[in-house]
């Protein structure tokens, strides 16, 4: 809401279904609102807006996922960082619960609150790329295939991307950031090199691993729990030009699985993943994914896969490196237009330890059928090497050289009494326990039902400290409570 200094004692009202919003602004320039329930009286002056309207909230009752459904009582679409300093502080002294949202990708309700407020974060969506340092800052809305395009301009690249690219920054740091480049160089949040965040208390800070190190490390794959990204510094690196693929097919998952720990080991690929793939009449298919990048000579593809003893012929195919990295844009576009792009989203997605790897995977994958992951329903194992995970104690991995990645990207039918998605949640939930047995971790981003002792067993010896840092940075524990990491404080 911006300031109308002619009309500045105007009120007016409009209904929203539960009651009357009144929104207008004092004689001293505060402005103010009144929600139907009373939460949002007396908000102090915003450059943004604040949305009440129910027609303004649906798209914030639901995510990725479309499992879970909860109504906030406002929206706040900021017109800067001190809006939403101004608004947490708001909250955080009527202990009303806040929950930033980016692109709203997540799956089961991480980034939605009920009877709180939502932050919209797109607004933030600034790119400025520092060539000479080789560094770009962003603001927490954009996504980052905007980041490319603005790098790429400049003859660079940030080193990691997950696959899908129309993710917001803020999002992808706040869980941790996992993709094909990361056994090179980590997960997105190790290549941070500051933040802007606001705390529960509505104070603003610029972090780094010297600076403010608390916030910074527990702020890096936090799950929204001490404090709202704002602002990220990244590093870059040179881009290629090019880059030349190969899918390795193997008929088994340990066998695909050693291919993989050969290629990470000496770091051949620049990119590498994997994928399991239903086949024509039963079974699965194992797949390894791995990329070299080049600028004007491709690759010796005999040096590269000649001794990772695939079965059959190797798909080979070569493209520009934009294209490479967004090459789930056209997948995107064809299950929008059959609609299973809005259909639920039961994902299920583990760390598990390089020796129990092999088994685990194996006995799932020979239960599971294509019904039990959805007709756009992707699987997805690529290894991890640990090392390379340095910057945030919160993104919790095995203790193991190598963990494997391991996601069963589940896609439920549409129904009326969701009895498929609920069969799928019970499933994830028990995969989760046979995980937790063999030392396996989540990557907090799909739809696993969690309890508080999962949480303590997710974060181990680093739960006291969590804790810690939360009350600490969120004292009235109003941030991100869809989480449900720490129920008593919301």
């Amino acid at each position: 809401m911006r300031e109308d200094k002619g009309l500045s004692r105007r009120r007016f009202v409009r209904a929203v279904g539960v009651g009357a919003v009144v929104v207008g602004f004092d004689p001293v320039g505060r402005a103010w609102a009144v929600s139907g329930d009373g939460s949002f009286d007396t908000v102090p002056h915003l450059d943004g807006r604040l949305l009440f309207d129910p027609k303004d909230l649906a798209p914030f009752e639901q995510d990725f996922g479309h499992i879970v459904h909860r109504t906030p009582a406002a929206v706040l679409e900021p017109g800067s960082v001190a809006d939403i300093a101004r608004l947490i502080e708001f909250c955080g002294a009527r202990r009303i619960p806040v929950a930033p949202r980016g692109q709203g990708h997540q799956t089961y309700g991480q980034a939605q609150v009920s009877g709180g407020l939502v932050i919209d974060l797109s607004p933030l969506n600034h790119v400025a790329v520092d060539a000479g340092a080789r560094t770009v800052s962003v603001g927490a809305g954009a996504v980052w295939s905007k980041v490319l395009t603005a790098s790429l301009a400049e003859g660079l690249t940030p080193p990691v991307f997950t696959d899908y690219i129309e993710l917001s920054i803020g999002g992808t740091l706040s869980v941790g950031g996992f993709g094909g480049a990361t056994h090179h160089y980590g997960a997105q949040v190790d290549n941070v090199i500051d933040l802007d965040v606001v705390t529960g208390t509505g104070e603003t800070v610029t972090c780094s691993a010297e600076c403010n190190a608390d916030l910074f490390r527990a702020a890096l794959a936090g799950l929204g729990q001490v404090g709202v990204i704002t602002r990220a510094t990244l590093q870059l690196v040179p881009a290629p030009a090019s880059a030349r693929s190969y899918s390795l097919t193997y008929p088994t998952a340990d066998a695909m699985a050693s291919a993989q720990r050969i290629a990470v080991s000496d770091g051949r690929f620049n990119w590498l993943e994997g994928a399991i793939n239903a086949v024509d009449g039963g079974g699965w298919a194992y797949v390894l994914e791995g990329t070299a990048y080049y600028t004007d000579t491709p690759p010796d593809d005999a040096e590269l896969i000649g001794d990772l003893g695939y079965e059959g012929a190797a798909a080979i195919s070569d493209s520009t490196y934009y294209d490479f990295v967004d090459d789930l844009a056209a997948v995107v576009t064809y299950l929008e237009s059959t609609g299973e792009w809005y259909d639920p989203h039961p994902w299920f997605n583990i760390f598990l330890p390089d020796i129990a790897t092999d088994n685990y995977v194996t006995d799932l994958m020979n239960s599971l059928t294509l019904a039990d992951i959805g007709a756009s329903g992707v699987v997805l194992l690529y290894p991890v090497p640990t090392s390379k995970l340095t910057a945030a104690p919160l993104l919790r991995v095995p203790q193991s050289e190598f963990a494997f990645l391991f996601a069963v990207l589940r896609t439920a039918p549409p129904d009326t009494d969701a009895l498929p998605t609920a069969t799928m949640l019970a499933a994830n939930r028990e995969l989760l326990l046979k995980a937790q047995a063999l030392g396996g971790t989540v990557y907090p981003i799909g739809s696993i039902p969690m309890t508080a002792h999962d949480w303590r067993v997710q974060y181990s010896d680093q739960w006291e400290w969590f804790s810690a840092t939360k009350q600490r940075f969120d004292p009235h524990g109003i941030l991100t409570p869809g989480q449900g990491i720490f129920p008593e404080s919301n």
